[in-house]
């Protein structure tokens, strides 16, 4: 029992990590860590630095509940705490650990504020990355910035604590020797969602969408990468019978096999006989970073598309919204009732869909489209026709990739955030 709690004691400063979801764990926490780690051994043996490594994983809708396990298996942190244990950890942090008066909070996903309250309740200093915004500059110490429109929405009072690092997903890098482009097809990625709300209608739209694609051009393999919040079984529950939407579409799943000796997992057969590959692992950056085009519904994933510059086109098919018990939480249960059911499809169209002009992450931070967005009644056709015409069309999607890259950062991020961290320990 000593060696363990008395050596920790010994230790004055604690460096903790506030993080969330599986993307910001492997692109964000992981390459600071390694450029944190790396940093204080390059040094010699009197200027190293003692200290401790800790992350503290947030409540997340996006969470896989594998986080925990994904960062437990690097060997990197002297404790992890789960999302579930946010509060408690909050109210009563010594019951988890002996924690040293000295140390850095640093917010590396889920909600800033999160990381500002527990570094508040240390008694440690803040650091925040911001990707599109820094939305407590008062109250945190230090902002790392993806790049300078970040920096421009900061009050001025607050612009000097504020450092332009770059973008800590532009330096992705392939983890295996995948070469997707070096094959003589072309890869589109379909992502129909995540949620059983949007399942609902991504799955038979999507279905759909890649049979007419495919008996125009079968010259393109497609891609669905597997949400973690997902599986096989709702693909075939929702384009079954059991699926109210999915009555208005043709297209069906004849089969799902499992893939051997290949980084896919499975593929699914139509009843038209396209194959569309599944891939399990989650992010798979690697594999996305490689295709050509990506068809995908509006949510976060249009984030992380815009992280990795791939060109995309957002759909959102609003013909099926009076189908609200075919969605989550309380939308689905009053969804239920008819007359409410008609009353809410009425002020999401009227209303919601009118005032917001955009649905994806890159244009609503751009603040244009920067993306294509087909949202209304549109159906597999017409979006088969428009993905034909762009995956055609080269120039137009190199419009798109560089569009994106220019709202995102520089290279380098990694080490940068690392180094202000070091030095902020240093100063400690």
């Amino acid at each position: 029992m000593y060696s363990v709690l008395t050596a920790m004691k010994k230790k004055s400063l604690a460096v903790v990590i506030v993080s969330n979801g599986p993307g910001e764990l492997a692109t964000w926490v992981r390459p600071v860590v390694k450029e944190l780690e790396k940093i204080n051994k390059s040094l010699c043996v009197n200027d190293k630095l003692d200290f401790i490594l800790r992350l503290i994983l947030v409540p997340c809708p996006n969470a896989t509940g594998k986080e925990y396990k994904v960062a437990n298996s690097w060997n990197k942190f002297e404790l992890i705490t789960k999302p579930n244990c946010f509060w408690k950890l909050l109210i009563n942090p010594f019951s988890f650990a002996h924690w040293p008066k000295k140390g850095i909070v640093i917010f590396l996903g889920g909600d800033q504020f999160w990381s500002i309250l527990l570094a508040k309740r240390l008694g440690y200093i803040n650091i925040t990355y911001a990707e599109w915004i820094a939305r407590w500059p008062r109250w945190t110490n230090k902002i790392a910035a993806m790049n300078a429109k970040v920096k421009e929405l900061i009050p001025k009072r607050h612009k000097r604590k504020c450092h332009v690092i770059g973008d800590l997903m532009a330096d992705i890098k392939l983890t295996s020797e995948i070469l997707l482009k070096n094959k003589e097809k072309k890869y589109l990625a379909l992502l129909p969602g995540s949620k059983k709300a949007k399942l609902s209608i991504g799955i038979p739209f999507f279905l759909e969408l890649a049979d007419h694609i495919a008996r125009k051009n079968q010259n393109i393999n497609f891609i669905i990468p597997i949400a973690p919040t997902t599986n096989k079984s709702e693909y075939l529950f929702f384009q079954s019978e059991s699926n109210p939407i999915a009555k208005h579409y043709s297209s069906k799943i004849k089969t799902i096999k499992k893939i051997k000796d290949s980084y896919f997992d499975s593929v699914i057969e139509t009843s038209n006989n396209t194959k569309i590959y599944l891939i399990k692992k989650s992010p798979c950056y690697e594999i996305l970073k490689e295709c050509d085009l990506a068809i995908t519904t509006v949510g976060a994933n249009t984030a992380e598309l815009a992280a990795i510059s791939l060109p995309m086109l957002v759909v959102l098919p609003t013909q099926h919204l009076n189908m609200m018990n075919a969605w989550d939480g309380i939308f689905g249960v009053i969804g239920k009732n008819s007359f409410i059911n008609r009353f809410l499809t009425y002020v999401i169209k009227s209303f919601y869909f009118k005032k917001k002009r955009y649905f994806a992450w890159p244009n609503i931070k751009a603040k244009q489209f920067i993306v294509p967005e087909r949202i209304g009644n549109i159906s597999p056709r017409e979006i088969a026709k428009e993905v034909l015409f762009l995956i055609k069309n080269k120039n137009q999607l190199k419009i798109i990739n560089n569009n994106l890259l220019k709202e995102r950062g520089r290279k380098g991020a990694a080490k940068k955030l690392a180094f202000m961290i070091f030095n902020s320990i240093k100063k400690l």
